[in-house]
Formats: C-alpha cells, structure tokens, sequence
C-alpha cells in the first residue's frame, strides 16, 4: 500500500481542513495517508513516505505559513534524497492579492521539485474569492490523485 505524508501549513485553520480531508479521501481509496502537522524532517526521514502531498494557505505577502516554513527551511537544508517520488501541491489563497496568490503552495513545490521529486498532477489552486468549502472542492482533484498515484 502506497504510503503518503499530508504536510499542512495553514494560518486560520483552512489549510488544516483540506489536509484532514485529503487524509479521509485518499484513506478511502486505499491508500496510507497519514496528516502529518507539526511534524519535523527527523520524523519524517524516519517515516520515509513514497509520496508526498502537502497543502498550504499563504501568509501575509505571499510567505508560508510558520508551521511549515521550519519544515521546508529544514529539508532545503538537508536535501534528503527523494528523488522520482510522486509529489502533489494544493494551496489555499486569495486571488484578491494578485501575484503573491498561492504563493506559498508555488514555494513549496519548487523546493521539493528542486529535490528531484515528480509532479503526478497540476497544482490545485483554491481560492477563497470563489469558494467557502474548500475541502469539498478538493474532492475531484484528490479523486484524481488517487487514480494517478496508483
């Protein structure tokens, strides 16, 4: 069973209801999904998952959130080898902000891009001017993911 690490950065909690849906909805599908908040690289080295999906809002102008700007400062930093692993980006944002919208999502996702990771589908980009459910929003992207990381 394909295991996948959800790391999460959010600010006001809407990030963190994607991520806990995202975990429900791969779960379902057969997948070891496991939401994986506040975690640190030590523990997540450890838990080596074959995938990654990480689901962020965007902060201030344009920054990561603070849970998981430490997370991404301590793998720039160590360059862990995982190179080849499917990884997959959903970002929260607000399009009323213009160019720093999901900012922190496209952050994110050069940064493991940079570490050799494959993109297994387009970044899904919420947001907040459209939408008030955006867990439910992501329920056909997810459906996709799951399809593409079998």
């Amino acid at each position: 069973m394909l295991e996948v690490a959800i790391l999460s950065g959010s600010a006001f909690g809407a990030a963190e209801e994607v991520a806990r849906h995202a975990e429900a909805q791969l779960r379902a599908a057969g997948l070891d999904a496991r939401h994986l908040p506040d975690i640190g690289l030590d523990a997540l080295l450890a838990l080596d998952p074959q995938a990654l999906l990480v689901v962020t809002s965007t902060t201030g102008m344009g920054e990561v959130p603070d849970d998981l700007q430490a997370l991404l400062d301590e793998i720039d930093g160590w360059q862990p080898d995982w190179r080849g692993r499917p990884v997959a980006v959903i970002g929260l944002g607000d399009s009323n902000y213009g160019e720093n919208f999901c900012a922190a999502a496209l952050q994110a996702h050069a940064l493991l891009l940079k570490l050799g990771m494959r993109d297994v589908q387009s970044q899904l980009q919420l947001d907040a001017s459209e939408t008030v459910t955006p867990a439910e929003d992501a329920e056909p992207w997810l459906a996709r993911l799951v399809a593409n990381l079998r």
